[in-house]
């Protein structure tokens, strides 16, 4: 995932993929990214500026894996509006680049009349499994019916909704109800990372989820000792300058969970038929960018060759 070096040039970035040899690289395009690798716009209109873009990647023999659109686009202010444009213009330009796969999030809207998005997240007082189910009625299942007519037009038959907090789509449960009412284009991008600090089990989403994961975000979490007062429940920003004042942390992997996970979780990823993608994103604050992306790829190294 190239956003985990966004302060070097694509060019740059695409090395240092090379030297560590990779097979593929994962763009963001846009939304809650600064998208620091390609220009979304100037792709879609400039045919040359696709080819320049796929010589770079054959020069190094790199493949995309995804491109990644991760936002809102149910909110319900003008930020939807944007955040919808920007996730079609990047299932056009998958379509383009022969990428059979885009990483996305389901989105979440307000309940009746909000101006801001409204997580649903338990089931008590009763006005909240109304809104939940006005949510899903009235906003999330006629936006996605629309979505996957809208990608499978264009040829793209993938759409990886990552599971994660603050979204309609944040288990293993959600998501199959997503793809059940709109078919098998909806399928996961599976983090571990999101399930770890909100108490899941990530093994146990990888046997739900079988055939339905079609993208792996590698990332790992750490559970920090504040999370025995504070609870899993955390508003302390993930920038601060003191990890160790929140309930949780997005770390190198295995500095989390350890190596004995990572070998458990690829190999309950194999056991469902998945042989594909894992795609390092690393948002470790405390770790040197370059440094963390170096340690995943030789952690991954050792546990997809045991």
């Amino acid at each position: 995932m190239t956003d985990s070096v966004s302060h070097l040039s694509l060019d740059a970035t695409l090395d240092l993929a090379a030297q560590l040899g990779l097979d593929y690289v994962e763009f963001a395009t846009g939304n809650w990214s600064s998208s620091p690798h390609v220009n979304l716009d100037v792709l879609l209109e400039d045919a040359a500026a696709r080819r320049d873009l796929q010589l770079k990647l054959a020069d190094r023999k790199l493949r995309i894996s995804a491109l990644t659109c991760s936002g809102n686009p149910l909110h319900p202010g003008p930020a939807g509006v944007e955040q919808d444009a920007v996730t079609r213009k990047t299932i056009e330009l998958a379509a383009l680049l022969d990428v059979d796969r885009v990483v996305l999030m389901s989105g979440l809207p307000g309940g009746p009349g909000d101006q801001n998005p409204n997580w649903i997240a338990v089931s008590w007082p009763p006005e909240a499994t109304k809104v939940l189910a006005w949510q899903w009625d009235s906003v999330v299942l006629p936006y996605w019916t629309d979505l996957a007519g809208f990608a499978e037009q264009r040829g793209i038959h993938k759409l990886c909704v990552e599971l994660h907090g603050q979204q309609v789509v944040y288990n293993a449960p959600t998501l199959l109800r997503l793809r059940e009412a709109v078919g098998p284009v909806v399928g996961a991008n599976l983090d571990p990372s999101h399930l770890m600090w909100m108490g899941g089990d990530p093994l146990a989403a990888v046997e739900a989820l079988g055939d339905a994961i079609y993208h792996v975000h590698a990332k790992d979490t750490r559970v920090e000792p504040t999370a025995a007062v504070r609870t899993m429940l955390e508003t302390v920003s993930l920038l601060t300058d003191d990890p160790g004042s929140r309930a949780w942390n997005y770390v190198t992997l295995g500095t989390g969970r350890g190596e004995p996970f990572w070998a458990d979780f690829v190999a309950a990823l194999a056991k469902t038929g998945y042989d594909d993608v894992l795609s390092i994103e690393h948002e470790d604050t405390a770790v040197e960018p370059v440094a963390g992306v170096r340690a995943s790829v030789d952690l991954l190294r050792r546990v997809t060759r045991s």
